[in-house]
């Protein structure tokens, strides 16, 4: 059991014929006890401040954890969530892709049928063109046989 200063300042000696001067002695442990006690109660207060120190170790200790478990955490979320953009930002890539060539097929297909269309058209024009100019020809033909044809006079019936 460790030294109190009660039991300095407590303590009794047996008188022996030749021994200390009792004063002397008694001064000396006064002066021990104060110090010793000093000493103690400083010793009491720097365990109890080591105490504190201790449990404020193990709070930073057990936040450092929490904070190296976040960091982790969100150095995988930020992974996760880079690869998923990549993902998307292909995805959309192909997907605009895929409508750029439907457009791009849809067009090519609309100029050939207007393509078609049109030399339909240009063919529908040349036959008109071909009968029209055939009609022509025969009203013409007509109206030069009228013409070579000898004139009759027609008698005016208002005069019987």
């Amino acid at each position: 059991m460790p030294l109190t200063p009660m039991d300095i300042h407590n303590k009794e000696f047996s008188r022996s014929f030749r021994g200390y001067d009792e004063d002397e002695v008694d001064q000396f442990l006064d002066e021990v006890v104060q110090d010793f006690e000093k000493l103690y109660k400083e010793n009491l207060e720097l365990k109890e401040r080591i105490g504190l120190l201790k449990e404020q170790l193990e709070y930073y200790k057990s936040m450092e954890s929490t904070l190296k478990e976040t960091l982790v955490t969100a150095q995988k979320t930020a992974e996760e969530v880079t690869a998923s953009a990549h993902k998307n930002a292909e995805l959309i890539i192909k997907e605009a892709e895929q409508k750029a060539h439907k457009i791009i097929q849809d067009a090519n297909e609309q100029v050939v049928k207007i393509q078609m269309e049109y030399e339909e058209t240009k063919k529908q024009m040349q036959i008109f063109k071909t009968r029209f100019k055939t009609l022509l020809q025969e009203y013409l033909q007509i109206i030069e046989k009228e013409a070579e044809l000898p004139s009759v006079e027609v008698e005016d019936q208002t005069s019987a």
